[in-house]
């Protein structure tokens, strides 16, 4: 289906567990060069994220950001990331009506989930698990690469070939199933070149505005092989303390994967650990008003 958004229309699919069990909805957001269906890829026999969701009771939402699949595209002077952070939360405010929402987002989709979370209004959140973004981009990188690479083209859309991309996405041999890279590639997808241009320095000019603006817990998990940033323990430790709002932060590095976590064998256990991190978030007892 699509939802209109200030003449915008953005594609999403939603999925419901058989039986109603009253946990929070999962509003995901895929990375740069993929398209929802991102989410959709099994890396495991436990099956792909929105699988094991059904099949653990919770509702989610599959977006295609603007500029991808179905989704309407922005005018490159309009594709940032607080645009789509202002289209993509009043989408979901609409979707969840009233529902409370975790959000999941990979790579640009976690920085763009952490932008809906930092801002005044928007869907009733009650956490966000940000995948494949941290708090340092390494220099000479390549997340700097493809900047430069979609800077150089002089183009509004980047397309990349599977064999570009395998290297960035995935870890090394081992760590994933080489039956898997065939549905992965079916996700992939052109992205828009100022997505990428501004990926490249977002951790270091706008994380540390908005983040201390973002008041629910916060779930960061980065790849042991992540080809895009830096997953130094140095690196690690400056995330968490950015978050000076949110009751709790957990930073932490995955071993045994790539960039893509989702995709690797290691995918099923992050899956357990954002669908736990999502049910403790609606545990949490709401917090108390303090009248003056």
């Amino acid at each position: 289906m699509k939802v209109e958004i200030e003449g915008v229309e953005i594609a999403v699919i939603r999925r419901d567990p058989a039986e109603p069990s009253g946990r929070p909805l999962l509003a995901t957001l895929h990375g740069g060069l993929y398209t929802g269906h991102y989410f959709e890829v099994a890396g495991s026999p436990g099956g792909s994220f929105v699988d094991l969701a059904a099949r653990l009771g919770f509702s989610t939402l599959t977006f295609d950001r603007p500029g991808y699949g179905a989704s309407a595209p922005l005018a490159p002077e309009e594709n940032t990331f607080e645009r789509q952070a202002e289209l993509l939360g009043a989408a979901i405010e609409e979707l969840a009506a009233g529902q409370p929402v975790v959000l999941v987002g990979h790579s640009i989709g976690g920085m763009i989930a952490l932008t809906i979370a930092a801002r005044e209004e928007g869907p009733p959140l009650i956490g966000v698990s940000a995948t494949g973004m941290g708090a340092v981009i390494p220099p000479g990188g390549a997340s700097e690469q493809l900047a430069a690479a979609a800077q150089a083209s002089g183009q509004a859309v980047i397309a990349l070939p599977p064999e570009h991309c395998d290297p960035v996405m995935f870890g090394p041999a081992g760590t994933f199933d080489p039956a898997v890279l065939d549905a992965a590639h079916a996700t992939y997808a052109p992205a828009p070149a100022v997505e990428l241009i501004a990926a490249s320095h977002w951790a270091a000019e706008k994380l540390p505005a908005l983040a201390p603006n973002v008041r629910v817990p916060v779930h960061n998990v980065l790849a042991e092989h992540d080809a895009l940033w830096d997953t130094s323990a140095a690196s690690i430790a400056r995330f968490a303390p950015l978050f000076s709002a949110a009751p709790s932060v957990d930073a932490t590095v995955m071993p045994g994967v790539g960039h893509s976590i989702d995709h690797h064998a290691a995918g099923h256990a992050l899956h357990l650990r954002q669908l736990a991190f999502a049910h403790e978030c609606a545990l949490r007892p709401a917090p108390r008003l303090t009248i003056i």
